[in-house]
């Protein structure tokens, strides 16, 4: 069995409900929109952020969720679905998942709109059912998410980061979304209590895992998830690079900041820099970084009883650092 339907396996029924009641949340009078959400729902990836919020859930309840925990999934996947239909427009992207993206076939000013629109039905979602606690946790993680997008184009330009400024970086980019989503998942069934904080903090460490093992895979030799040295083609700061220049001699300092500004579209360069990064110690260090926020992550789950929701959050916990894309 694949891993990924192990860890679903506990909650294999919420899932298939949650999946009819998200495409009843995305409905509408209009019949191009009702297309194109057609179209989105249909090519959905693994489902990782609805199903953290419905494993925690059950987790801190032994079990028992209501609508509050549905509802909940629904607006984290409508208003992250939004952000990814921007994403493409900004990034002029024609891909998404291996399919084509909204904006490849419908155009930008489509795209746009379809975003604007998942992004109403995600804010009245929960007006309507007066969920502001869980809405207002998923409106900072967007806030967020932007902040961190903006914060890494700034830097992107000098080059001068440090480890702490990459850390809010991707705190801000993807940890805070997971983070989102297992607080909503606690909020939805004990408002008001310690588990959420504990699990949005058990979010956000998973999520600096799951980011660092992406910057690893642009050191990969095979070209898994996305191609190697894409990241420094972008001028990217990733961990692994990020330490050695902070602690390469003055002169090799100048030459990868060098490489990385102005050279990195030459793929034999990339490739020095690559290779640079290895033999200094830039990956172990990363991935020692990386299995420090796994097990910081794991020991928050301690504190739970023992369940099958437990387990499965366990095995998320591994699959984020052992997936292979």
């Amino acid at each position: 069995m694949k891993i990924v339907e192990q860890i679903k396996q506990p909650i294999a029924f919420e899932m298939e409900l949650f999946e009819k009641k998200f495409k009843l949340s995305m409905s509408s009078k209009v019949a191009l929109l009702n297309r194109i959400t057609h179209y989105i729902v249909n090519r959905k990836g693994k489902q990782m952020r609805p199903m953290f919020v419905f494993l925690v859930a059950k987790m801190v309840s032994d079990g028992e969720i209501s609508e509050r925990t549905y509802r909940g999934a629904s607006v984290i996947e409508l208003i992250h679905t939004a952000t990814l239909v921007h994403d493409d427009v900004v990034d002029d992207s024609n891909r998404r998942r291996g399919f084509f993206s909204v904006n490849a076939l419908w155009k930008n000013k489509i795209a746009v709109l379809i975003g604007d629109f998942l992004l109403s039905k995600g804010l009245l979602l929960s007006i309507d059912n007066n969920d502001f606690d869980l809405l207002k946790i998923i409106s900072i993680a967007v806030r967020e998410m932007s902040e961190g997008e903006l914060l890494q184009i700034e830097k992107a330009r000098s080059l001068d980061i440090t480890e702490t400024v990459y850390y809010e970086i991707i705190r801000q980019k993807t940890a805070t979304l997971i983070a989102a989503c297992c607080s909503l998942g606690a909020a939805s069934v004990k408002p008001n209590s310690r588990h959420i904080e504990n699990m949005r903090k058990f979010g956000e460490l998973i999520g600096m895992a799951f980011q660092i093992k992406d910057d690893l895979f642009d050191y990969g030799e095979t070209q898994i998830g996305k191609p190697t040295g894409i990241d420094i083609k972008e001028q990217k700061m990733t961990l692994p690079l990020i330490y050695v220049l902070n602690q390469a001699p003055k002169k090799e300092k100048q030459w990868l900041i060098n490489s990385v500004k102005n050279h990195n579209k030459d793929t034999k360069r990339v490739k020095e820099v690559i290779a640079y990064v290895k033999a200094h110690g830039g990956l172990d260090y990363a991935i020692d970084k990386m299995k420090a926020f796994q097990n910081e992550a794991l020991q928050l789950l301690e504190n739970y009883p023992e369940s099958e929701y437990k387990n499965s959050l366990k095995l998320m916990v591994s699959y984020v650092i052992d997936r292979k894309k």
